[in-house]
């Protein structure tokens, strides 16, 4: 522990119980205020209790921890770890009573962008895939963190040419080297259900007729209910490394979690593989409505942090008659629902689903919720869409006299890539098997896709709503996605518009995954030769509007398939410029070590790429 961070509770905590941390700490940003306040919580979950750990922040006490969620004896815990935002960025610590470990985090300088990480796919879609690993589980999240806590790294560590400079900026001076990461989407993988509950593996081998009309029992729904609530405590802090401390620098996700403020968006496997690219008949039958309905209350409690009694059901328009393939939802008020809570998510007013924005600095923040009303033929429903484009109306014109002020760079989270290879036969092929096979992976992997047929409409009105943003506003938009287990860059662009126009093209910058073996098999090898392929061809989307592949940065190929995580910053700009540089560099898991591979997005002039730098 920490001394000189709780010499002043050593003796309280001495005399203590020991608490056991069965979850977390895990960080989440909830918003930068205008005063310069850096919002962040903490879940924990630890055995329920009439007195709870203390937060001791900075040394100092911190305000007692609203109770989210109890279930089982198990108390999951959300505490205050704001802190004040000053001229230069700082190093905060934090501990809690009764548990022997202590943790920091790094909050930016106000005005400044923050410097993030982007991760997805943390699990595996079957069990048997650990075996396709060359290194261990937690490889590539161990490099990650090695790169972001220079106090975690083991002795024999070396750093290659790319991290000595970020050494220098940030390391040597007492800082984390990101202050947020950021999580993509299936964050925790539920796909084990169908075979852990045995109701559920009976019902995999019935008839489709008998599956869609299978009834739940209340015995069976208390089975679901516990099983999304228990799976991320084993997850996300497992127990051969309980209690903290335990097993020294473990540097897994739990790990990164406890020192990175994180800000995550679910996909399908947080739900199961393949939610809402079933048929209607099976996403409305009473076995997936139950498996959703729970998925979406512990989404609800662990990744976003708030309390479960404060989530509306949704509710279904009957107003309208549409397509029974289409959820249509009502509009959720989210500032009424979460109301006094200030360390609510900024969740966008007046849709079902759970999309909210950050403004940090110089960057806005968009997380989509691409989930909650997908389904064959619809990503996001009407609601969703207004509500974006109201926000994306609303962000700040770049100001360039004042780097820190208005917005210079727009970050759009998709967890599904906009600008990917299109298969359109293999679309075809899969789609003449039906879409209802629920362990078979293949059947809905592409149908999840932007680029499938059925959602080109809806890519192209999501394209033509972020370029028309980055032109009225002067700044530029990239968007990082995961979720196809391979690394990537693409661009879609305006074709009657010159290429140094800023707004008139969008990066899209794919990494994953951080823990899901990449494409190792040979059939997945054959298609990871089939994407590479079929990625040399341009995609008209529209008359003047396009999508393609680039080479990836420092390869002859255009996907990667490896294990991979990404580093996002961006310059703080000058005046006499359109707006800042970003910087991404993906770090590759490789046979020896891992690559570094940099793209620099300027803001006046075309993409360029750097080579590959040195392996580590």
């Amino acid at each position: 522990m920490n001394k000189n961070l709780l010499s002043e509770q050593d003796t309280i905590i001495r005399e203590g119980i020991m608490s056991n941390l069965l979850l977390g700490p895990v960080l989440s940003f909830r918003g930068a205020s205008k005063n310069g306040c850096w919002k962040i919580s903490a879940l924990i979950g630890v055995e329920h209790q009439d007195d709870y750990p203390e937060l001791i922040l900075e040394g100092k006490h911190a305000p007692k921890p609203d109770l989210l969620l109890k279930h089982e004896g198990v108390a999951y815990l959300r505490y205050d770890l704001s802190s004040t935002q000053r001229k230069k960025e700082r190093r905060v610590e934090y501990a809690f009573s009764g548990v022997d470990e202590s943790w920091h985090f790094t909050v930016p300088g106000k005005d400044f962008a923050p410097r993030m990480a982007y991760v997805s796919c943390n699990g595996f879609s079957d069990p048997s895939g650990i075996r396709k690993l060359v290194k261990s589980e937690n490889e590539v999240w161990s490099d990650l963190l090695c790169n972001h806590d220079k106090t975690i790294r083991p002795e024999h560590y070396q750093l290659d040419k790319e991290q000595l400079w970020h050494e220098q900026r940030t390391h040597d001076k007492g800082f984390q080297r990101f202050h947020l990461l950021l999580m993509g989407g299936d964050q925790i993988y539920f796909d084990s259900i169908w075979e852990d509950l045995k109701p559920l593996k009976k019902w995999i081998g019935l008839p489709r007729d008998e599956q869609l009309y299978y009834p739940v029992s209340k015995d069976l729904e208390r089975e679901i209910e516990s099983y999304y609530l228990k799976l991320y405590s084993t997850r996300w802090l497992p127990q051969e490394r309980s209690p903290w401390g335990q097993k020294a620098n473990p540097r897994d996700a739990a790990d990164a979690m406890a020192r990175m403020p994180t800000v995550m968006m679910w996909d399908d496997h947080d739900i199961f593989d393949g939610w809402g690219s079933y048929s209607a008949e099976m996403q409305q039958s009473p076995l997936f409505k139950t498996l959703f309905y729970h998925a979406r209350r512990a989404f609800w409690v662990f990744q976003m942090q708030h309390e479960a009694e404060c989530l509306p059901e949704l509710k279904t328009r009957t107003d309208v008659s549409a397509k029974t393939d289409t959820p249509l939802y009502q509009p959720i008020v989210w500032s009424e629902v979460l109301g006094t809570d200030k360390l609510g998510l900024p969740l966008l007013d007046n849709q079902p689903g759970f999309t909210f924005a950050h403004a940090v600095g110089p960057v806005r923040l968009v997380v989509a919720d691409l989930r909650t009303e997908r389904s064959h033929d619809q990503v996001m429903g009407p609601y969703t869409w207004d509500s974006l484009k109201a926000y994306l109306g609303s962000v700040e014109k770049n100001d360039r006299k004042h780097p820190g002020a208005g917005c210079q760079h727009l970050l759009f989270m998709s967890s599904v890539p906009v600008v990917h290879p299109k298969l359109s036969l293999a679309e075809a092929f899969l789609d003449s098997f039906g879409s209802d096979h629920v362990l078979d992976s293949s059947a809905d992997d592409l149908k999840d896709h932007w680029t499938h047929n059925d959602h080109e409409g809806e890519r192209k009105r999501l394209i033509d709503t972020l370029i028309n943003t980055a032109r009225k506003n002067e700044l530029r938009v990239t968007i990082v996605s995961g979720d196809v287990h391979v690394a990537a860059w693409g661009v879609t662009f305006r074709k009657d518009v010159g290429p140094k126009e800023n707004w008139a093209q969008i990066q899209q910058l794919t990494s994953t995954a951080i823990v899901h073996p990449s494409l190792v098999s040979v059939p997945e090898r054959l298609f990871f030769h089939v994407l590479n392929t079929v990625a040399k061809s341009e995609q008209d989307i529209d008359v003047n509007l396009s999508a393609k592949m680039m080479l990836f940065p420092g390869s002859n190929r255009y996907v990667i398939a490896a294990r991979n995580w990404l580093a996002l910053e961006l310059d703080m700009g000058s005046a006499d410029n359109s707006g800042a540089k970003l910087w991404a560099t993906w770090r590759c898991e490789s046979k020896e070590s891992f690559t570094n591979h940099l793209l620099a997005v300027d803001a006046e002039n075309s993409p360029q790429y750097a080579p590959d730098e040195t392996k580590s």
